[in-house]
Protein backbone atom coordinates (compact mmCIF):
# COMPACT_ATOMS: atom_id res chain seq x y z
CA UNK A 1 0.00 0.00 0.00
CA UNK A 2 2.57 2.42 0.53
CA UNK A 3 4.08 1.79 -2.86
CA UNK A 4 1.09 2.70 -3.99
CA UNK A 5 0.85 6.26 -2.18
CA UNK A 6 4.97 6.58 -3.64
CA UNK A 7 3.87 6.16 -6.92
CA UNK A 8 0.39 8.41 -6.86
CA UNK A 9 2.74 11.01 -4.71
CA UNK A 10 5.16 11.02 -8.00
CA UNK A 11 2.53 10.70 -10.85
CA UNK A 12 0.81 14.26 -9.17
CA UNK A 13 4.29 15.77 -8.86
CA UNK A 14 5.52 14.75 -12.53
CA UNK A 15 1.59 16.37 -13.59
CA UNK A 16 2.51 19.27 -11.61
CA UNK A 17 5.79 19.90 -12.77
CA UNK A 18 4.87 19.63 -16.63
CA UNK A 19 2.04 22.11 -15.88
CA UNK A 20 4.52 24.50 -14.55
CA UNK A 21 7.07 23.96 -17.46
CA UNK A 22 4.23 24.57 -19.89
CA UNK A 23 2.86 27.28 -18.34
CA UNK A 24 6.09 29.91 -17.59
CA UNK A 25 4.76 32.91 -19.70
CA UNK A 26 4.07 36.13 -17.82
CA UNK A 27 1.04 37.06 -17.09
CA UNK A 28 -0.43 40.75 -15.46
CA UNK A 29 -3.53 40.22 -13.01
CA UNK A 30 -5.22 43.28 -12.21
CA UNK A 31 -7.43 43.59 -9.22
CA UNK A 32 -9.90 45.98 -11.19
CA UNK A 33 -10.93 45.96 -15.17
CA UNK A 34 -9.47 48.61 -17.43
CA UNK A 35 -13.00 50.12 -17.84
CA UNK A 36 -14.12 50.19 -13.91
CA UNK A 37 -10.11 51.39 -12.67
CA UNK A 38 -10.51 54.61 -14.83
CA UNK A 39 -13.23 55.43 -12.03
CA UNK A 40 -10.95 54.74 -9.10
CA UNK A 41 -7.98 56.46 -10.86
CA UNK A 42 -6.00 53.24 -9.76
CA UNK A 43 -5.49 49.60 -10.96
CA UNK A 44 -2.97 47.27 -8.67
CA UNK A 45 -1.57 44.52 -10.75
CA UNK A 46 1.21 41.92 -10.68
CA UNK A 47 2.72 40.04 -12.96
CA UNK A 48 3.57 36.54 -12.28
CA UNK A 49 4.42 33.05 -14.16
CA UNK A 50 1.04 31.33 -15.31
CA UNK A 51 1.84 28.30 -13.59
CA UNK A 52 2.13 30.22 -9.99
CA UNK A 53 -1.47 31.55 -10.32
CA UNK A 54 -2.45 27.55 -11.15
CA UNK A 55 -1.08 26.72 -7.73
CA UNK A 56 -2.86 30.07 -6.18
CA UNK A 57 -5.85 29.68 -7.30
CA UNK A 58 -5.79 25.46 -6.32
CA UNK A 59 -4.21 26.20 -2.96
CA UNK A 60 -7.06 28.97 -2.32
CA UNK A 61 -9.78 27.00 -3.79
CA UNK A 62 -8.92 24.12 -0.99
CA UNK A 63 -8.47 26.69 1.76
CA UNK A 64 -11.69 28.00 1.06
CA UNK A 65 -13.27 24.38 1.00
CA UNK A 66 -11.33 22.99 4.56
CA UNK A 67 -12.85 26.25 6.00
CA UNK A 68 -16.40 25.51 4.67
CA UNK A 69 -16.61 21.99 5.57
CA UNK A 70 -14.86 22.61 8.89
CA UNK A 71 -17.98 25.60 9.67
CA UNK A 72 -20.76 23.22 7.99
CA UNK A 73 -19.26 20.37 10.54
CA UNK A 74 -19.70 22.19 13.76
CA UNK A 75 -23.13 21.25 14.46
CA UNK A 76 -21.68 17.47 14.66
CA UNK A 77 -18.19 18.66 16.46
CA UNK A 78 -20.85 20.67 19.49
CA UNK A 79 -22.94 17.30 19.67
CA UNK A 80 -19.78 14.54 20.05
CA UNK A 81 -18.54 16.95 22.70
CA UNK A 82 -21.82 17.10 24.28
CA UNK A 83 -22.23 13.83 24.13
CA UNK A 84 -18.99 13.14 25.49
CA UNK A 85 -19.35 15.58 28.43
CA UNK A 86 -22.70 13.39 29.50
CA UNK A 87 -20.76 10.17 29.08
CA UNK A 88 -17.85 11.67 31.51
CA UNK A 89 -20.67 12.23 33.56
CA UNK A 90 -22.76 9.10 33.76
CA UNK A 91 -19.44 7.24 34.37
CA UNK A 92 -19.05 9.16 37.40
CA UNK A 93 -21.99 8.38 38.35
CA UNK A 94 -22.26 4.46 37.57
CA UNK A 95 -18.81 4.26 39.69
CA UNK A 96 -20.25 5.82 42.45
CA UNK A 97 -23.57 3.78 42.41
CA UNK A 98 -21.27 0.79 42.53
CA UNK A 99 -19.01 2.74 45.66
CA UNK A 100 -22.42 2.69 47.13
CA UNK A 101 -23.49 -0.62 46.63
CA UNK A 102 -20.11 -2.03 47.76
CA UNK A 103 -20.69 0.13 51.07
CA UNK A 104 -24.12 -1.49 51.32
CA UNK A 105 -22.70 -4.60 51.65
CA UNK A 106 -20.35 -4.19 54.12
CA UNK A 107 -22.74 -2.63 56.21
CA UNK A 108 -24.86 -5.88 55.99
CA UNK A 109 -21.89 -8.04 56.72
CA UNK A 110 -20.98 -5.84 59.71
CA UNK A 111 -24.80 -6.47 61.20
CA UNK A 112 -23.91 -9.63 60.78
CA UNK A 113 -21.12 -10.47 62.31
CA UNK A 114 -22.36 -8.36 65.01
CA UNK A 115 -25.49 -10.66 65.61
CA UNK A 116 -23.40 -13.88 65.45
Amino acid sequence: MRYIRYACIAIFAIALIAVALANREVVTLKVLPSEVAGYFALNPSIQLPMFLVIFMGIIVGLLVGFVWEWMREHAVRAEASRKGREVRKLEREVKRLRGEKHEGKDEVLALLDEAG
